[in-house]
């Protein structure tokens, strides 16, 4: 999975992050080439702002769609950057029902106080034929998920989790444990690493059995403090780990047959 803009960085932190419709279809282009399957998408204002409005992910949805057709799953994310409530990021995919969203366990269901709308928008993504991804930040949003799944809070065995590794300023705390925590999971899951930590992530996740998100979301420096040259490198990167570690890259099709995503 390629995450390849993120909510915050612009131009002046990279000259190839992808911040237009257009520009998304090009950087969709080159993940694709590189070995990506799904693309993890964000939208901005015309400041370079993050939001979530349904017209620009439509924009941006038929962009890359013109330019790599359904060779690309394209998730949508409903990260609130503190901009958005739950109401409405719930209310973002609503309208778009776009075919794959990532959501923050955090978010979305903050405290037990929560609990009924979220398992009720989660029946409602799943009959949707939505592709969903819960993302946890530690091992309390863990333990709070496997939790929920014994009360089938979302109608599904399996759901796919996405374990963010630390953060912008490095590894946190929690990286050591949501590491073991992930290897021990046996449900489908994918991790992403920031900056350094990002080819670490990728090692341990291809070792234990998980799946690999890179991009500028997370990094976009070489190891030598160069700047990467465009969303494809940390692709093609992955991917050689994977095939190194006899496992092989998943096409778009192997994943909407792993996840049951058609029909």
């Amino acid at each position: 999975m390629s995450a390849p803009n993120g909510a915050r960085r612009q131009i002046k932190d990279h000259p190839e992050i992808p911040i237009s419709p257009d520009e998304m279809a090009v950087c969709a282009e080159q993940i694709l080439e590189a070995g990506a399957s799904i693309l993890h998408l964000h939208v901005r204002e015309d400041d370079g702002s993050h939001c979530l409005d349904v017209d620009r992910y439509q924009n941006s949805i038929n962009a890359i769609k013109n330019k790599v057709g359904d060779q690309l799953i394209i998730q949508a994310t409903t990260e609130a950057v503190g901009i958005y409530d739950r109401h409405q990021q719930m209310e973002m995919v609503k309208k778009l029902k776009p075919e794959a969203v990532s959501i923050a366990l955090r978010e979305l269901c903050p405290t037990d106080d929560e609990l009924g709308e979220f398992e009720a928008f989660n029946k409602w993504v799943i009959k949707e034929n939505i592709f969903p991804q819960y993302i946890l930040y530690n091992p309390d949003d863990h333990i709070r998920f496997e939790e929920y799944i014994k009360k089938g809070v979302f109608h599904h065995d399996t759901p796919f989790v996405l374990y963010v590794m630390g953060s912008y300023n490095g590894p946190t705390p929690d990286t050591d444990a949501l590491k073991k925590l992930a290897a021990n999971n046996k449900r489908p899951w994918a991790a992403c690493g920031f900056s350094e930590n990002e080819k670490d992530c990728i090692n341990h996740s291809t070792k234990v059995g998980g799946h690999i998100r890179v991009g500028f979301e997370n990094n976009i420096w070489r190891e030598d403090g160069s700047l990467l040259e465009n969303n494809g490198e940390m692709i093609k990167h992955a991917a050689t780990v994977a095939m190194n570690n006899n496992r092989p890259i998943a096409s778009v099709d192997d994943v909407r047959n792993i996840f049951n995503l058609r029909g």
